[in-house]
């Protein structure tokens, strides 16, 4: 088969195409066809050798996508022909894909491969961010950073669904955009001069808002200046760089709560994961959830896309397409 991989950590040009040995068949796995990979930034952290990377070199990237079950276990609950999804299972960036089926996500009629490959681990983390993290209520004013992103355009509609008032950050006018398309009340430039002061100033009485979903790290003080006493910060990446150390004085001066948020720490099991799936496919068919049209690159092509992730020039999800 053929497959993305890589032999030394690197820039995007360490990436190309190989053919490597199909998966071996387990007790316990489909042999998956993929149709649709999904891109994370996770993956850019493990190509440079920053993230935990399953595998000995030749390394094969991808941890989601979507596709056809080629082979099947007894007693599986699969068969041959069977679409599904899947997160969680490395290697993806591949042909074929061994896939527990324990992790093996049905798609329900309607749903084609391209959206289930852009919107289940993107959606899921916004789903447990908006359920577990922070459980957002009718009336709620919640920050949303890098609003314009995968992950943050589905919280941003999430949180709407849920009742909230959602005010949005981004870096460029362009994203500005693609977040109030999203449905952001409103959204902030990064550049704009002490954007949690306008934050508090856009919140009702100028008092702070109830949350931050922070997926940037590097802003961490910011936020917490922009949420009320008694607010809420949910530090779930760092894409904008370590975040700061917090002096646990200042949470209980401020009765501030700082929570992190880890997608695999709330997913723990197959009916959750199904579950979870099950609300973001079927919002998605009710209109209730819009995703961006992806931006699609073939498997050979994996170089070109990481440099287009990495440029911070997307707004919604990249696919590799095999």
């Amino acid at each position: 088969m053929k497959a993305l991989i890589f032999k030394r950590f690197g820039e995007p040009e360490v990436l190309h195409i190989a053919d490597v040995p199909d998966p071996a068949p387990q007790p316990d796995a489909l042999i998956v066809r993929t149709r649709a990979i999904g891109l994370n930034y996770a993956d850019i952290y493990r190509r440079r050798g920053s993230y935990h990377l399953e595998g000995e070199p030749p390394y094969i990237l991808g941890y989601e996508g979507a596709g056809i079950v080629e082979d099947a276990p007894e007693g599986s609950g699969f068969q041959p022909g069977d679409r599904v999804a899947f997160a969680d299972v490395p290697f993806a960036n591949a042909e074929l894909v061994s896939v527990p089926a324990e992790r093996a996500i049905p798609l329900p009629e309607g749903t084609d491969f391209d959206t289930a490959a852009a919107l289940l681990l993107q959606g899921m983390t916004a789903h447990y961010l908006v359920h577990d993290s922070f459980r957002v209520k009718e009336g709620d004013e919640v920050l949303v950073h890098a609003a314009a992103g995968g992950v943050g355009q589905l919280l941003v509609q999430l949180c709407k669904l849920r009742g909230a008032r959602v005010l949005g950050l981004t870096s460029s006018e362009k994203k500005r955009q693609a977040a109030l398309s999203a449905g952001a009340d409103e959204v902030l430039l990064y550049g704009e001069e002490n954007w949690p002061d306008r934050a508090l100033k856009w919140s009702r009485g100028g008092a702070g808002l109830d949350a931050a979903y922070d997926s940037v790290g590097a802003t961490l003080l910011d936020s917490f200046a922009a949420v009320k006493k008694l607010g809420t910060v949910v530090f779930f990446g760092m894409a904008g760089g370590d975040p700061p150390f917090i002096d646990p004085r200042m949470l209980m001066d401020t009765s501030k709560t700082l929570t992190g948020g880890d997608l695999w720490n709330h997913v723990t099991t197959r009916e959750d994961r199904i579950a979870r799936a099950g609300d973001l496919f079927r919002w998605v068919a009710e209109g209730r959830l819009r995703l961006t049209p992806p931006h699609r690159f073939p498997l050979q092509e994996g170089a070109e896309a990481h440099r287009w992730l990495e440029s911070r020039a997307s707004t919604g999800k990249i696919l590799l397409i095999p």
